[in-house]
């Protein structure tokens, strides 16, 4: 049997949308009746300030970090376990990466070591919800008032979670989330920036930074009889048909998730068992957590296992991988200074992380594959095969 990593779930409704834009000369780029069905049930739903749609979940952050007027040598603390597009999202807006330890428990941003590394440049954290559990948001925003920082969620991961009932991507200054076809719902491309703030300054400094430096969306709400180029800005504005299929996943955004659990249960239910050998460890959701079942992954006691069990069950079909390379150690955080045990535990669990596959739709018959494969590359280990 071959196990895909990971499979878009699709509702069907896709394809309708998208003949619908095309069969009636409906606005094909962006901002037209499909972004707006998106902005509205961000809004609605997830009840923030105001939601622009992104062409992925890295202009949303590049956006959110333009939007907190950084100066040179300001620093963000953001944790070293995360997508390079975390410190790009700092680096490309003229300001300084200060990298933080996670959890061993979550893999989130650990809240003690953020205290430890704020300084008298600090202005703003970046908080990561690995695998969409939350991180501890009342101790994160609590340091932030404390200190008068600015918050931003990369909940890239985290679409439908939740922190205490209240949605993943609304406690922060900004929200970041990411609709790449590897996530929970998706469009192939395409993200948004959550903004929960009333001013309406900031606000219209988001449309500029999204529309090419213009004030355009203004003048598409008739508030001005003419745009013009009135800022610097990029072009993060995704096409209406991207938004078309995006509004289709959303429609079934928590069947898929629904799904999702139940593949995340019945792979708890088959492993634990296999935990008692002491090997492995698996995901600790907190209480204060509804994850949305993104990941689901195991941690081995060291590298070697890791590499093994990763080895085994590619040889057995099973499509399973790693995560991240931690950010500090890789070459480039090399050269803004960091090295080698820097942050042990984002090292230890960069180095002992598999990430099973999981997707909504996987069949159980799948999952018991992939969960006896497992016990299978054990076995061999206990009889000394690794050797």
């Amino acid at each position: 049997m071959k196990i895909k990593f990971f499979k878009p779930y699709i509702t069907n409704n896709e394809i309708k949308y998208i003949k619908d834009i095309l069969k009636n000369n409906l606005i094909i780029s962006g901002d037209g009746i499909y972004t707006r069905k998106v902005h509205e049930y961000f809004k609605k739903t997830y009840k923030v300030k105001k939601v622009l749609l992104t062409t992925s979940g890295t202009a949303a952050l590049e956006m959110a970090v333009r939007l907190l007027n950084l100066n040179p040598g300001d620093e963000v603390i953001v944790p070293s376990f995360a997508f390079s597009s975390c410190a790009n999202a700092i680096l490309n807006n003229g300001a300084k990466v200060n990298f933080a330890e996670i959890e061993k428990h979550t893999l989130n941003i650990d809240p003690e070591d953020i205290k430890r590394r704020i300084s008298k440049r600090t202005r703003a954290i970046m908080v990561i919800h690995y695998g969409g559990i939350s991180a501890d948001m009342d101790e994160v925003m609590n340091i932030a008032k404390r200190h008068k920082l600015k918050v931003i969620e990369d909940a890239a991961q985290a679409i439908g979670a939740k922190y205490k009932g209240r949605y993943l991507g609304t406690f922060g200054d900004f929200g970041c989330l990411s609709f790449h076809e590897t996530k929970n719902i998706v469009c192939g491309e395409g993200g948004a920036l959550l903004i929960n703030t009333s001013k309406k300054n900031v606000h219209e400094s988001a449309e500029i930074i999204r529309e090419k430096g213009t004030n355009r969306s203004k003048f598409f709400r008739g508030e001005i009889n003419k745009y013009s180029w009135v800022n610097t800005g990029s072009s993060y504005l995704p096409s209406d048909i991207l938004a078309a299929v995006l509004w289709a996943q959303l429609e079934k955004l928590d069947l898929i998730n629904g799904l999702r659990v139940k593949i995340y249960n019945r792979y708890l239910e088959k492993l634990s068992p296999l935990t008692k050998q002491g090997i492995f460890t698996l995901p600790e959701v907190p209480s204060y957590s509804k994850h949305n079942a993104h990941i689901f992954y195991i941690i081995c006691k060291n590298s070697a296992t890791r590499n093994f069990m990763l080895t085994y069950l590619r040889n057995s079909g099973v499509l399973a991988t790693f995560h991240y390379i931690p950010l500090h150690s890789s070459p480039y955080g090399k050269k803004l200074g960091f090295k080698k045990n820097d942050f042990p535990i984002t090292e230890e669990v960069s180095a002992c992380l598999i990430r099973l596959p999981l997707y909504a739709g996987m069949k159980n018959k799948e999952v018991d594959y992939v969960a006896n494969a497992l016990a299978a590359g054990l076995d061999k280990l206990e009889k000394g095969y690794m050797k």
